[in-house]
């Protein structure tokens, strides 16, 4: 696929995705949701992608949907193509979420700046955010009169907390980078030079030292867990993965490695030598 609405940069092992609408705040459309999905299927093939960094072009993150189509920009009747009614129309920044939620590989959240809508509720899907002095966020849905979509009401509270998370969507204030760090939505705050910088140090850690399998399995089992009623859903899981991991060659490797005091090179590949218990989940059909 060829990409109009984001790019799509690899260095050293780190992608960079960049939303690029950078004249429209980088306004979500569906032509952008189709090239992310898109982007996240060839992240996740590809071995030499150890982590993906998203990040906004311009002074914006993602300014939520696009709302050129003015009060119909919400109604499903009015845009071309088939309406598949109450059951079957389908959120399209619960599609992103749910394909970052299913990623193999680790993502961080570089918010440059004004994130509203789905420009927020995507990073929820996110394993670690990092925000800009310049960053704003909004769960705008009660101002708008919609609801909360990109599957936010699953991951905000589990976040946050549920108070937290009410406060922000009841009111649907817009609110810096500050009053998000201290809600525990961003883990750190940077100037807007040393933003990327500092996301591109972390992922570096991540594609420096880690197995790229190991890293697959943990981020899975984290995500996965949050949905569990108890805990022996994660010793079950976890026991799996220590018999499979335990006779593989990364661990080899990263015991051998520490033992004689030097860098590891791991040689499994999550194209290939994912092990047979995965996944250990029943796809969810939308249904």
């Amino acid at each position: 696929m060829q990409y109009e609405q984001i790019k799509y940069e690899i260095a050293n092992g780190i992608l960079t995705i960049t939303m690029n609408r950078p004249d429209k705040l980088n306004a979500f459309t569906g032509q952008m949701l189709s090239e992310l999905l898109d982007a996240l299927d060839r992240a996740d093939a590809d071995d030499n992608v150890r982590a993906i960094i998203f990040t906004g072009a311009g002074r914006g993150f993602c300014a939520g949907a696009d709302l050129s189509a003015g009060g119909n920009t919400f109604n499903s009747e009015h845009r071309a193509g088939a309406d598949l009614g109450l059951d079957g129309h389908r959120d399209g920044g619960g599609r992103l979420t749910l394909r970052l939620f299913e990623c193999l590989k680790p993502v961080i959240s570089a918010c440059n700046g004004p994130a509203v809508g789905v420009g927020v509720t995507m990073q929820l899907a996110m394993d670690i955010r990092l925000a800009s002095t310049e960053a704003r966020y909004g769960f705008v849905f009660t101002r708008r009169g919609i609801v909360m979509e990109a599957c936010s009401s699953w991951f905000l509270p589990r976040l946050v907390g549920v108070q937290q998370a009410q406060e922000w969507v009841l009111t649907g204030r817009v609110f810096g980078a500050e009053e998000a760090h201290k809600g525990r939505l961003v883990r750190s705050i940077h100037k807007p030079d040393e933003l990327l910088p500092a996301a591109q140090t972390l992922a570096r850690e991540i594609a420096d030292n880690t197995s790229a399998v190991s890293v697959a399995l943990n981020r899975q089992m984290m995500w996965k867990m949050l949905g569990a009623d108890h805990p022996m859903e994660a010793h079950k899981v976890d026991s799996k993965g220590i018999y499979a991991m335990g006779k593989s060659a990364d661990v080899k490797e990263g015991v051998t490695s520490f033992l004689e005091k030097r860098k590891p090179v791991y040689p499994m590949k999550v194209s290939k030598d994912m092990p047979s218990y995965f996944p250990w989940w029943e796809e969810r059909k939308f249904k």
